[in-house]
């Protein structure tokens, strides 16, 4: 009898430590207010960054944007220059109530970015999900709806 109940308090320990682990969501900021949003896009918008990490699905793709800076510009336009080459493209944030974007199962915030080329900024072109957001940081992530895999993009200002 002391046996059986040492292996059912085991058994419902272990069911209350998988119960406990976060997921991806958990990880994410899905409810931004509106003035979250418009701190969020200020803050984006101040200065210059660089891409301190990023990791493409299976393997960190950080060094295929070293030396390059972007600026997030207040009329939706991305600059990334190295000082040699521009790269063009567009960003935003929006509330994706609508379930517009990849993931319609939440109702989440996402930062929009768009290049059309060369191929490694066309990687960036995601609906991202806000991790967390400084006035220095802005972490994002992406899980893919195909294959599953987990993108991860941090910008650091300069």
């Amino acid at each position: 009898m002391k046996t059986s109940i040492l292996k059912i308090a085991a058994v419902v320990m272990f069911m209350v430590t998988l119960g406990c682990e976060k997921s991806e969501d958990d990880n994410m900021l899905n409810n931004l207010s509106a003035a979250q949003i418009t701190e969020l896009k200020g803050i984006a918008a101040s200065g210059t960054w660089t891409i301190a990490y990023y990791f493409d699905t299976d393997k960190e793709e950080t060094a295929h944007f070293n030396g390059y800076t972007f600026t997030f510009n207040t009329d939706g336009s991305l600059v990334a220059t190295n000082g040699a080459t521009t790269v063009n493209g567009t960003w935003s944030v929006t509330d994706s109530d609508n379930g517009n974007d990849d993931s319609p199962n939440d109702s989440d915030v996402d930062f929009n970015i768009a290049f059309a080329s060369p191929a490694d900024f066309a990687d960036l072109t995601d609906d991202w999900d806000i991790v967390e957001y400084t006035a220095v940081r802005i972490e994002l992530i992406d899980i893919s709806g195909g294959n599953g895999g987990t993108d991860k993009l941090v910008f650091e200002k300069n």
